[in-house]
């Protein structure tokens, strides 16, 4: 690579860095060309971003980011994985990895956390963004829901109470 190169893949890495809220490092030797084309199909549907990229490179996009603790990660035949969704990449990457042990997911940057290899994992764990969101959406509209019952059932025990005093009414006499 000549230095134009490095300074676009620089650039890239650094543009894709400012849309992002995790940065995952793996170690992929040993893995095939297309078990590579594989997972960067799999984080790719998962709206993530899979690159290789040399150490040095990847040490010069993170540097003054909060992405700058994966510095410690970059060593050896290294793959990153960039994402917005912080639990896509992790969950894509695990599943990959029990499939193939030729991947090693060593650790990475969480929103400028630095986390390890086991922290990876248990961001797989969590549910996703879309249902984290229905949750919270379920437990904001729940008191209004519930206060709206108790309206509608003022009315309607009245209703029920005037029918049966209608019902009375209209029932035949028994002498």
């Amino acid at each position: 690579m000549n230095q134009t190169e490095k300074a676009r893949v620089v650039e890239e890495v650094r543009q894709d860095l400012e849309r992002a809220s995790v940065v995952i490092v793996t170690r992929y030797r040993g893995l095939s060309v297309a078990d590579m084309t594989r997972l960067r199909r799999e984080m790719y549907a998962a709206g993530s971003h899979y690159r290789v990229i040399k150490n040095t490179l990847a040490r010069r996009a993170t540097e003054g980011t909060p992405f700058a603790g994966v510095a410690p990660f970059l060593s050896g035949p290294t793959g990153v994985a960039i994402s917005a969704d912080p639990v896509a990449p992790a969950r894509v990457l695990t599943a990959f990895a029990k499939k193939n042990p030729m991947l090693e997911i060593v650790g990475g940057v969480l929103n400028g956390t630095v986390v390890t290899a086991e922290g990876v994992s248990e961001l797989a764990k969590l549910p996703s963004k879309e249902v984290l969101l229905g949750k919270l959406l379920g437990t904001l509209i729940a008191p209004i829901q519930n206060f709206v019952g108790v309206l509608a059932a003022v009315p309607a025990g009245f209703v029920r109470a005037l029918d049966r005093i209608r019902e009375a009414k209209e029932a035949p006499k028994a002498e």
